[in-house]
């Protein structure tokens, strides 16, 4: 079945060229240039992959995330025209999947693109995985806490099924991003920050004080069961 691309950009010019490279590769792409009809289109559409810029009348890139993240965890891809990182921090912390910069080349978009939905859509090798009161059921891609089901992004998802399989093993941020997005673009080690709160704000009973993901400074990340 056609993957659907929904791609949000308010300067016409930018959704006509990544639509083409995003046809070129078999995707139907359905294009919004503001924030209203992109959550219109969203909510008719129901796309794989929402590729969303940061600026855009009516409602911001920040404001159509937030918006979208209390329906669905479809994968999002942020566009910003700024290189501050406060801006891809900000996206990230709202659910968005990954970011590019403007401007970006066009292949590199769909390299990404291509790397999330692999990732959303894999059969699990390992399809359930027990790490203390989480579960992480990979065939349906739920975690639990006890009784309680959380709701995570693809990115979180990935994550932090990854780090349950592996209890106690430290995973370096390249690591990370290379094991999920199958390339650690450079400079991108970040973003991983990034989803590692976002995991923490959904998974710890403090997240000031951290039962399950641990940061080992200089190293990076471990899943730890409670003491």
């Amino acid at each position: 079945m056609t993957k659907k691309i929904l791609v949000v950009d308010d300067e016409q010019k930018i959704v006509e060229i990544v639509c083409a490279y995003l046809e070129r590769e078999g995707f139907r792409v359905i294009p919004a240039y503001d924030g209203e009809s992109a959550i219109k289109a969203f909510r008719q559409e129901k796309p794989d992959l929402i590729v969303l810029d940061l600026m855009l009348p009516k409602l911001s890139g920040n404001d159509v995330c937030r918006i979208i993240r209390k329906e669905s965890e479809v994968p999002i891809i942020m566009l910003t025209a700024r290189d501050e990182l406060t801006d891809k921090i900000v996206g990230l912390e709202l659910g968005a999947d990954d970011y590019l910069t403007k401007p970006f080349e066009g292949r590199e978009l769909v390299a990404r693109v291509k790397a999330i939905l692999r990732r959303s859509g894999l059969k699990p090798s390992v399809p359930l995985v027990r790490c203390g009161e989480i579960t992480v059921d990979a065939e349906r891609r739920q975690v639990t806490i006890r009784d309680r089901v959380i709701e995570l992004t693809t990115t979180e998802f990935e994550m932090l099924k990854l780090l349950a399989a592996h209890p106690g093993k430290v995973f370096s941020r390249a690591e990370l991003l290379d094991r999920l997005q199958g390339d650690a673009y450079e400079g991108y080690e970040r973003t991983i920050d990034s989803h590692i709160k976002n995991l923490r704000r959904k998974i710890e009973p403090d997240v000031d004080k951290p039962s399950y993901i641990h940061t080992i400074y200089g190293g990076g990340y471990k899943l730890e069961l409670p003491g």
